[in-house]
Order: C-alpha cells, then sequence, then structure tokens
C-alpha cells in the first residue's frame, strides 16, 4: 500500500473533468522567451482535483508541456514544462516557429499531435518496474524495502485495466513502461546528470542522479504514425519541484520503434 501513488490520467474521452488540451493556442507570459520544443499539451491546475497526486503542484496556474518525441542518448533534454501563474499577462505565440518546423519529416510529425478537451481520471498507480541499480554484484536488487516487487510488478502488469484506465497524458505516479524493469524515471535522473557533464542542461544547479530525489511529473504516448513507440517522460527532483522550478523538469523520450 505504501507503493502506490495516486495519479491522473487524462484522455480525450470519457465523463471527468476538463483539465486541459492537447494543443490549442500557445498562451506565454509577455516577454518570457518561446520554446524551441513543439508544443504538447496545457493543464489548468485550478481544474485538476486536489486529490489527483501526492506531488507538490501550484494550486492553480497552467503547466504548459512541450516536447520532441525523439530519442537523443541522453546528452540534451528533448522538451521543457513551462508554468504560467495564474493572472499573469500572457499573449499568443507562434507555435510553428522552432527550427524543427523547417523540416518536412519533422513539421508533419508536429502537425500529427493530437488536439482536444482532456479529460481527467484519478485512480491508483503501481510500478511496472521492480528492481533498482546497486554498485556491486549482482548489480541490480529489489524496490527499496519491497523483496517481493517483481511479484507485484507482475501481477501489476495483467491487472492495471480493472483499475485504472489508460490514456495518452498522465499526471504523476509511476512511468507505464513495460519493457524495462528498473523505473524509466531512474534512467531520466542518469541522462540529466550525463546532460549537466556535457554542459548542455542544469543551468549550474545540483542535480542527482538518486531516482527517489527525482518524481515523474508527466508521461504522453504520443501515438501518431512512425512514433507509435515513443514514449515522453518529464521528470523533475522533488526540491525543484516544490520551489516550483519547473525549467529544471528533464525531457527523456524512450523509443522503441
Amino acid at each position: 500500500m505504501d507503493t502506490a501513488r495516486p495519479c491522473a490520467t487524462l484522455a480525450l474521452e470519457g465523463d471527468g473533468p476538463v483539465v486541459g488540451r492537447f494543443g490549442g493556442p500557445l498562451m506565454l507570459p509577455a516577454g518570457a522567451p518561446g520554446s524551441i520544443y513543439p508544443f504538447v499539451a496545457s493543464i489548468d491546475l485550478a481544474a485538476l482535483p486536489g486529490d489527483a497526486t501526492d506531488l507538490p503542484l501550484p494550486i492553480d496556474g497552467h503547466l504548459l508541456l512541450f516536447a520532441f518525441p525523439e530519442a537523443d542518448g541522453g546528452f540534451s533534454t528533448m522538451g521543457e514544462v513551462v508554468y504560467v501563474p495564474a493572472g499573469a499577462a500572457v499573449e499568443e505565440r507562434d507555435k510553428n516557429s522552432g527550427a524543427w518546423f523547417e523540416i518536412e519529416e519533422y513539421r508533419e510529425m508536429v502537425e500529427a499531435f493530437p488536439r482536444g478537451q482532456l479529460r481527467a481520471t484519478t485512480h491508483a498507480s503501481l510500478p511496472y518496474h521492480y528492481a533498482v541499480e546497486i554498485p556491486e554484484a549482482p548489480y541490480s536488487g529489489p524496490l527499496p524495502g519491497h523483496p517481493r516487487s517483481e511479484e507485484l510488478a507482475r501481477v501489476w502488469q495483467d491487472t492495471p485495466d480493472a483499475i485504472a484506465i489508460r490514456g495518452p497524458l498522465r499526471i504523476g505516479g509511476y512511468a507505464s513502461e513495460e519493457a524495462v524493469h528498473h523505473d524509466p524515471v531512474e534512467g531520466v535522473a542518469r541522462c540529466a546528470v550525463r546532460a549537466v557533464e556535457a554542459g548542455g542542461w542544469g543551468a549550474g544547479g545540483v542535480v542527482s542522479d538518486a531516482v527517489e530525489d527525482w518524481v515523474l511529473l508527466a508521461e504522453w504516448k504520443p501515438g501518431i504514425e512512425r512514433r507509435e513507440g515513443a514514449i515522453v517522460h518529464w521528470a523533475i527532483q522533488r526540491e525543484d519541484l516544490a520551489a516550483r522550478r519547473f525549467g529544471r523538469t528533464y525531457t527523456a523520450v524512450r523509443w522503441n520503434p
């Protein structure tokens, strides 16, 4: 029970409250720089049920999610999150001004991003993964405090449809990718450290490679042609989320074509 986390699955269908939308106008604070990544979705935090996640999210304002669903090898973030406080003066920006829009293949990919209102359903989330890396042989062990985590993960793979709904976008909870036995957020943490070492991310702040210092902010399965196996993970260090340093969200893409 301590392992379970609340989360919100967002989908274009359902009867839950409308908490955001895929696409739509891109509204950014006046004078704020635009994103170099394609715009994916906006989340209205005031509309998101207060108990939908266990994340220390702001109670209002909007989260804007950006991502380029292309695997990069872990040396640079492939997206970002922008928090727009409630009441901030905003202006509409051109969503198609990035360098990616000059390449036909990528332009067609972005034009295929989903569009429409997102409705939220809250439910429990359990891990599909069951192991963590350890420094000595056998170099992998069960989740801390949970020696039967592999059994739990296998049962969860067989039963989530009876407990949780499926949808393209999730806020909070565990990463749902089933192809790895380690937490994808653990991989995000390692990618973030490599990106800092390569000088491509981090803005000079401390970045931990310990998965317990990170949380999954959002996960997106684009489900678009030629990106059917792509999954985008936006993860952030707990202390950065609590301090609303959303600019330190790291975006990683796993793609199994």
